[in-house]
């Protein structure tokens, strides 16, 4: 698996980062009045805000949540709450990572964190939010500007997703993609995607629990693989069968991609902040 963090890009300015922790904003971010946990509030309520909107604007896209409206005026609503979600993410960010800074050079959850901001930046300002501006129209720019945030994104998992005692954390980015399926499938198409959810989340639960003992993690890792690799495999498959199913006033497959990994991107960073403290 790999190992990859600030270190690895900017090896020299290890002693900039070092100083960072003994002077302005570090200094303040610490001190008595408005303490270090103050701002990692502001800013997980920033991520919060940020996703939240972010979620519910995409889901309109691929038909599901707020149906009522359309796009172009869910978007309305609220891009001034993304804006400010954005903002404060990258105040308190800086605020926060000031004075933490040497830890946050050296992991690789944070590298994955930041690839995952600066795609969800791309993605949401550059792609979905003029997708949605346009009632699921794509236009050109969206589209070059979705391959940047996609690879980008792609990046940011494949780092995520190989890299030793964070990679368990791509868990986060199944479940929200699983739950996502869950308000976006219709029909016959929901039942059988629960049914097997529910199947391989039954036969993960005895192999791993019966067949193999809990402690026995020479044999656990492979299965746990495994069971990730199918449930993935499922959730893509399924949402493969939702890109082509219907068109709707909402757009076509290009538009449901769109959606769909705007709202994921978001999840990963999140994530990815999550797995900073376990490394």
């Amino acid at each position: 698996m790999s190992t990859l963090n600030l270190e690895h890009f900017f090896p020299h300015a290890k002693p900039w980062v070092e100083s960072l922790a003994t002077i302005p904003p570090a200094t303040w971010v610490n001190g008595p009045t408005f303490g270090y946990a103050s701002w990692e509030v502001g800013h997980i309520v920033s991520l919060i805000l940020i996703g939240g909107t972010t979620i519910l604007m995409n889901l309109r896209l691929l038909g599901a949540g707020v149906t009522q409206e359309r796009p172009s005026e869910i978007y309305r609503n609220l891009r001034t709450l993304q804006n400010i979600g954005v903002i404060g993410i990258v105040i308190t960010g800086v605020l926060i990572g000031s004075a933490n800074a040497v830890k946050l050079y050296d992991s690789s959850a944070f590298t994955v964190k930041m690839i995952a901001l600066l795609a969800g930046i791309i993605l949401t300002y550059g792609v979905s939010r003029p997708v949605a501006a346009a009632n699921g129209a794509v236009a050109l720019m969206p589209k070059i500007w979705f391959a940047i945030g996609g690879a980008i994104f792609l990046a940011g998992l494949w780092i995520f997703a190989t890299t030793d005692l964070i990679d368990v954390g791509i868990y986060h980015v199944i479940t929200a993609a699983a739950l996502i399926l869950i308000a976006v499938t219709r029909g016959r198409l929901r039942w059988v995607y629960l049914a097997g959810m529910v199947a391989l989340i039954a036969a993960q639960f005895v192999h791993t629990h019966f067949i193999i003992k809990p402690d026995d993690y020479d044999h656990l890792n492979p299965v746990n693989k495994v069971y990730t690799a199918l449930y993935s495999l499922w959730i893509v498959g399924t949402a493969l069968i939702t890109l082509f199913r219907g068109r709707g006033e909402e757009g076509g497959p290009l538009t449901k991609l769109v959606a769909y990994s705007t709202m994921l991107v978001w999840v990963l960073g999140a994530a990815a902040g999550r797995w900073i403290a376990f490394q």
